[in-house]
């Protein structure tokens, strides 16, 4: 059979569509949500037959690298396969992080030279371009491939309220190109509220909730409506003693740092773009999750969640913290959204748990991970299904992928439904990002984008945090291999 070639044209526009999100101890709380499995359905009778009984499809097919790969360029498939053998390659992954972390990046010539082939591999794998216009180019070239972009200004950690009020803009601007895009182009704009409130606030407002949790008659004279922070499985170390309240100057850039959070709230209101916020360290999270909730019964109105708040399925009191948080929304009659992710900040969290004496917050092992996200998963299927609740499920894990997309067909969520989002990180688990849209699945790529003076802090965490997730990305390489090979024979 002759190969069907692509337009020159469209070959060309989808560039950088491979240089381009994350997975059981249960309270008796959630024994009645219904599981993700696949094994919950009786076995159907067999009926002795001379003709061949066939099974229906696969949900996901990963079977066929032709099919997964049809609207990549050669040129593409070769970058993406050397990018991801290197993230393969630990000592080498280690080197890159001890050079970058080293004095010699103060040295103005090995800094460049560094910084330039940083952008030539990882950079241009991982990242969307230098600015808004970049990314805004590259989410036509995925949406062309049947993908859609969640537009990450990629901007975290501000020390001050200038610097707050910089990033402030540049989410703005995130929107209105958003706005801008078709429709179908840009499903969400990501904040991180490190970057629109200082850290060191943050921090002061996670050891106040945290001491409130301990001590419920504590007064936060500041705290608006919000709902349920902790669980009584949340870990509560990070506070030992009573911190001092809140002085007048803190009160007032708390009120500015959540005026900035409201501002790209209304704007993503009026442009109709949902608002991803990201999780971040357990030891900020808590006034993170302030921002997300008080924002979220502010702004999600009418069947309509504008803002989504992330669950990091890695930690232990993931599920509790999500059953507290949707009860009391319910009771509040406030859609929920959610996006939910396994982790990237395992290595941190443990250490710091550790020097406090102090158990992880992480779970024991990978599989109480995996258990975790999908019985979130499964809990917030139900909820889409049944009422007006929202979710971005962020998982490169092949089996949380199906067992989502099976579950997803079998109560009738498509792409109809606005409400359900796949996501995975721009550059990563490709097959598993087109397995999922030909399955008849809205798809996301996470998309940050910056100059990449910027945009290192988040390689590095890819690079630190996902070390095991990138030296497991075998079934992308293989068959990104098999398609190579059958390209190449194809043009013999």
């Amino acid at each position: 059979m002759a190969t069907k070639r692509l337009p020159p044209k469209l070959l060309q526009n989808l560039r950088c569509i491979v240089r381009p999100l994350n997975s059981s101890s249960s309270t008796s709380s959630y024994s009645a949500v219904s599981p993700l499995t696949l094994t919950d359905k009786p076995e159907p009778t067999t009926v002795e037959t001379v003709s061949t009984i066939t099974r229906p499809p696969p949900i996901l097919d990963l079977s066929d690298p032709q099919k997964l790969f049809a609207t990549l360029p050669t040129s593409r498939l070769l970058h993406a396969s050397l990018n991801l053998h290197l993230a393969s390659i630990e000592p080498m992954v280690d080197f890159g992080l001890w050079v970058m972390n080293s004095r010699l990046m103060e040295v103005g010539i090995m800094r460049d030279v560094v910084l330039a082939i940083i952008r030539r591999t990882f950079y241009e794998h991982f990242c969307g371009g230098e600015d808004i216009k970049q990314a805004g180019k590259c989410v036509m070239r995925l949406n062309k491939a049947g993908l859609r972009g969640m537009l990450d200004f990629a901007v975290e950690f501000s020390r001050d309220n200038d610097a707050c009020d910089r990033n402030l803009e540049g989410f703005l601007e995130a929107v209105e190109a958003a706005e801008s895009l078709p429709r179908s182009s840009v499903s969400f704009v990501a904040v991180k509220v490190t970057a629109i409130c200082p850290l060191n606030l943050l921090e002061q407002l996670s050891n106040l909730l945290r001491w409130q949790q301990k001590d419920p008659s504590f007064n936060l004279p500041w705290k608006h409506d919000t709902f349920p922070i902790f669980a009584d499985s949340s870990p509560l170390y990070h506070t030992l003693k009573e911190p001092e309240p809140l002085t007048p100057q803190a009160e007032h850039d708390l009120q500015l740092g959540m005026q900035r959070l409201w501002k790209i709230c209304q704007r993503c209101l009026e442009a109709n773009v949902p608002l991803a916020i990201d999780a971040e360290h357990t030891s900020i999270q808590p006034a993170i999750d302030y921002f997300a909730y008080t924002s979220a019964i502010q702004y999600n109105k009418d069947d309509n969640p504008i803002v989504y708040a992330t669950i990091q399925a890695y930690l232990k009191d993931a599920k509790d913290r999500l059953l507290l948080v949707t009860k009391a929304a319910d009771k509040m009659g406030v859609p929920m959204g959610f996006k939910l992710v396994r982790g990237a900040y395992m290595s941190s969290e443990s250490k710091l748990a550790s020097s406090l004496g102090y158990e992880s917050p992480i779970h024991n092992d990978i599989r109480q991970t995996h258990d975790c996200y999908n019985d979130c998963a499964s809990f917030m299927l139900d909820r889409i299904a049944n009422g007006s609740d929202g979710a971005v499920l962020a998982t490169h894990n092949i089996e949380s992928g199906r067992l989502a997309a099976t579950k997803a067909h079998d109560l009738g969520i498509g792409k109809i439904n606005q409400k359900l989002e796949f996501a995975q990180l721009y550059g990563m688990s490709e097959a598993l990002s087109f397995a999922l849209t030909n399955a008849g699945l809205d798809v996301s790529k996470y998309l940050p984008y910056g100059p990449i003076d910027t945009v290192l802090p988040y390689l590095l965490r890819r690079a630190e945090e996902n070390r095991g997730l990138l030296s497991a990305s075998s079934l992308d390489k293989e068959l990104i291999r098999k398609e190579l090979k059958r390209r190449l024979k194809a043009a013999a």
